[in-house]
């Protein structure tokens, strides 16, 4: 059969910030896909506000490049395994991978992770030693440890002889030479019209379509997005859906889209090895496919990676809910939550006995609390409870998610490091050091022993320390405690404003958390307490002013800064009885039953329960 010269579909993977949606930039810029006056932004595949503020990837996104006579789709792929889902489909798409390394960190967690998804599926590689132009580059050692890292994902012969380019997509330069680099990316464009397999030209045979990504527009409803396999699609042709459940819905093709630079085209028809979108059918799903009326043939099923972590979101009852978000009743956040399902394949929302709450289910920290800041941000308010690992149940025995965790740190902070994950029932799999007093460790950790720890990881380290984890495997249920929180909080007694008097009163208790002059109800985790059991303070507490003056009375104190948490170190601080309220303007932690004495006599119950 003979395969089409005029396109090549490709993927990048690659570790988080190794520089892939930099790299697309560049071969967006070099190849002449933009007009010459265009203004194109810093990491234009990164489009929304979130992934452009923390300079991450959080969805797949495609565009396409015209080289000489070949148009190359590309696909921008997520680095963390918090969006794994995203990749795993994306292989399906593709025939090959740019699977880009930093020349200095060298193969990370992730990197691990996307290459194992794309040597599964038998895709041709070249790898890209990127930033090439960094201090302390080491581009001869990084092709060593991606040669192993291959060999140890069990990559065939013709997949370990893959060809190299080294990089600076920041600079827009690249060679085959480490030492020199020609001040284009014409090298690179070369090697993958050369290296990666142009997709098969069987646009003669029946149609196949695979829907493996999903986006939602006002004015279309739901696109289908994915690669024609085999045959041609028309506007205006009647198909057949083959939905997941086995049952067949036909719909006609009104609208089709290609893809060129940061834009949609659109398309009348479209044939094998193409990606294309394709709206018309309001029930479509990702793993689906289309085919003829008169001959539905299914392409194998896209197997989806299952939720690890699940939280409850519950409707804001706090005494100062309402006050700063715009949608606030269980109608709003159940229609939002639903709306999120439309797009996301990996989230799972379930309906509980309450109306008000619901339990959320996602492929870790990230990925909640990604969706939670985007309600924050167009007004919703919220409430959350502490993650907490799925279960699931595997020959009759309880398992749980354990990931593989990979420390980088100075020397003298390994045995602290080696000491906390041990009591987080962490296995050490490997140690290297790396020369010039790194050293890089490799876990095995429960993933509930990793709720929470990476801000007790950066207090050890003193921010030195770089921890990456993505999940491995399921194992049976570790015995006993693993992680949670070992300290106590300071919980105000007292609804009213902060005074600096209150506040350095209660100081040497422990780490407050909010700044004179703020709003705070009874109830409210107002600190940090310094043992391991909670303290009711009052923080309110304004000074008593007396007519009596003194040479030595008032002299000028300082107060220490207060710790004000991030929205994932909220949501990782919280224990059991406690909540994390959600508003457009604030984060507040809180206990669930307000009042001191009702929650007192709450845990007198839970003690004498416990006994009998």
């Amino acid at each position: 059969m003979e395969r089409r010269s005029d396109i090549r579909n490709i993927a990048i993977i690659a570790h988080v910030d190794h520089g892939k949606t930099t790299l697309v930039d560049e071969l967006l810029k070099q190849s002449g896909t933009f007009r010459e006056n265009e203004q194109v932004a810093e990491r234009a595949m990164d489009s929304n506000a979130i992934e452009k503020e923390r300079g991450i990837t959080i969805l797949a996104k495609n565009t396409a490049i015209n080289f000489g006579d070949t148009r190359i789709n590309i696909m921008d792929t997520p680095g963390h395994a918090d969006f794994g889902g995203e990749v795993e489909r994306i292989m399906k798409m593709v025939d090959g991978v740019l699977l880009v390394v930093d020349a200095y960190e060298g193969c990370m967690p992730q990197t691990r992770f996307v290459l194992k998804k794309a040597l599964e599926q038998k895709l041709t590689p070249i790898v890209v030693v990127n930033k090439i132009d960094r201090d302390f580059a080491r581009p001869t050692e990084v092709v060593d440890e991606v040669v192993d890292l291959f060999i140890d994902l069990g990559a065939d012969e013709d997949q370990l002889d893959f060809p190299v380019v080294y990089a600076s997509a920041i600079n827009g330069t690249s060679s085959l030479n480490p030492e020199k680099q020609d001040d284009n990316m014409t090298c690179l464009l070369n090697k993958i019209i050369e290296a990666i397999p142009a997709p098969f030209d069987n646009s003669n045979e029946p149609l196949q379509f695979q829907v493996t990504m999903l986006d939602y527009n006002d004015y279309l409803g739901r696109i289908g997005i994915g690669r024609v396999f085999r045959g041609t699609i028309k506007v205006g042709q009647q198909v057949a859906l083959m939905k997941l459940d086995g049952s067949v819905k036909q719909f006609r093709v009104t609208k089709m889209f290609g893809f060129l630079g940061l834009k949609r085209v659109e398309i009348n028809e479209a044939k094998a090895g193409d990606l294309i979108a394709v709206s018309g059918m309001e029930e479509i799903n990702v793993g689906e496919t289309v085919c003829p009326v008169d001959h539905q043939e299914a392409l194998p099923i896209l197997r989806i990676d299952e939720p690890t972590l699940q939280m409850t979101f519950l409707v804001n009852n706090s005494p100062f809910a309402g006050r700063e978000g715009k949608f606030i009743t269980s109608r709003k956040l159940e229609e939002r939550l639903k709306s999120e399902l439309e797009t996301d394949v990996s989230l799972r929302v379930e309906n509980t006995d309450s109306p008000e709450v619901w339990i959320v289910s996602g492929r870790g920290e990230l990925h909640l609390s990604i969706l939670i800041e985007n309600m924050r941000r167009e007004g919703y308010e919220l409430q959350v409870s502490k993650p907490e690992v799925i279960i699931r149940e595997i020959d009759g025995k309880a398992h749980e998610p354990v990931e593989r965790v990979q420390i980088d740190v100075p020397e003298e902070y390994t045995g602290t490091v080696m000491e906390s994950l041990g009591e987080r029932k962490g296995e050490m799999v490997n140690m290297v050091n790396n020369g010039g007093g790194q050293v890089r460790l490799e876990f095995m950790v429960p993933a509930r022993g990793l709720i929470g720890y990476s801000t007790e990881f950066l207090t050890q380290t003193r921010g030195y320390g770089i921890i990456n984890h993505s999940f491995d495997s399921y194992k049976p249920v570790f015995g006993g405690q693993v992680g949670g929180r070992r300290q106590g909080v300071l919980v105000s007694i007292e609804s009213g404003k902060t005074s600096q008097y209150g506040i350095m009163q209660v100081e040497d208790r422990g780490t407050i958390f909010v700044e004179p002059g703020t709003e705070i109800y009874e109830g409210m985790i107002v600190g940090e307490h310094t043992r391991d059991n909670d303290l009711t303070v009052n923080i309110t507490k304004m000074k008593q002013q007396t007519n009596v003056r003194s040479a030595t009375k008032d002299q000028t104190v300082t107060m220490k800064r207060p710790r004000i948490l991030t929205l994932e170190e909220s949501i990782e601080y919280l224990n059991e009885d406690e909540y994390c309220e959600l508003t457009p303007e604030s984060i507040r932690l809180r206990k669930k039953i307000l009042n001191k004495n009702e929650r007192e006599r709450a845990e007198k119950r839970k003690k004498i329960g416990s006994k009998s």
